[in-house]
């Protein structure tokens, strides 16, 4: 990753703010075309990357619990989603990274006790949750509007919707309220390593039992 810019913690809200908003836009502009993401490592391109993995699986994990096609069919939706939930994840540690290296930049960050607390929520994480909140409004909002649905099931749908848009204003003023922190000395960030284990040959008992098998049973040092 190439080294993060220096921003002040109002730059930094400013940016966060501004990817909410593209997070919102793309997901009404991909329900529609093919959008390409910004190239870069800056915040709205990591941000979007990680948001076009939260979209996808969205839609693969609607797909898998179609009851109207082949065990084949949803088998590669599991595939899909296990893909696309290591890539999420990934891209969550790449947005923790960026944060720690901008955030360090402050001037009450510089030569702070390692011992001051962080946060039980780091910023990637939170870049996930606005995307996965951002989808939520759009799907809600579309359930809110179908004319083939009856009365209670719109009202259903109109009520949840104003309580996401709420859970979003309160989850931005959070953010506000961390990044003042982070100015002022009070907290630092960290990157919560996600450490999945699935995915790894060497890790996974289920992948390494198999290989183990192929080669004809445990070897020393295995």
């Amino acid at each position: 990753m190439n080294p993060s810019p220096s921003l002040s913690p109002e730059a930094l809200l400013h940016a966060l703010e501004a990817l909410w908003m593209a997070q919102h836009e793309a997901v009404a502009q991909w329900h529609q075309h093919q959008m390409c993401l910004p190239p870069g490592e800056d915040l709205m391109a990591l941000g979007l990357r990680q948001h076009r993995c939260n979209f996808d699986l969205w839609h693969v994990e609607d797909e898998a619990r179609r009851q109207d096609v082949s065990e084949a069919v949803i088998a590669a939706c599991k595939r899909k989603i296990d893909v696309l939930n290591q890539e999420r994840n990934d891209l969550m540690e790449v947005l923790d990274q960026w944060f720690v290296a901008v955030i360090a930049s402050f001037p009450a960050q510089r030569g702070l006790a390692s011992e001051v607390p962080g946060h039980t929520e780091t910023l990637g994480a939170v870049v996930d949750r606005m995307s996965v909140l951002s989808l939520k409004i759009y799907h809600m909002a579309e359930e809110a509007r179908r004319l083939d649905a009856g009365e209670a099931h719109v009202a259903r749908c109109q009520q949840r919707l104003e309580l996401l848009w709420r859970q979003q204003r309160e989850l931005r003023q959070a953010v506000a309220a961390a990044v003042e922190d982070y100015a002022a000395g009070r907290r630092r960030p960290r990157v919560y390593f996600q450490c999945k284990m699935y995915n790894d040959p060497s890790l996974n008992p289920a992948l390494y039992r198999v290989r183990q098998k192929e080669q004809g049973g445990v070897h020393a040092g295995v």
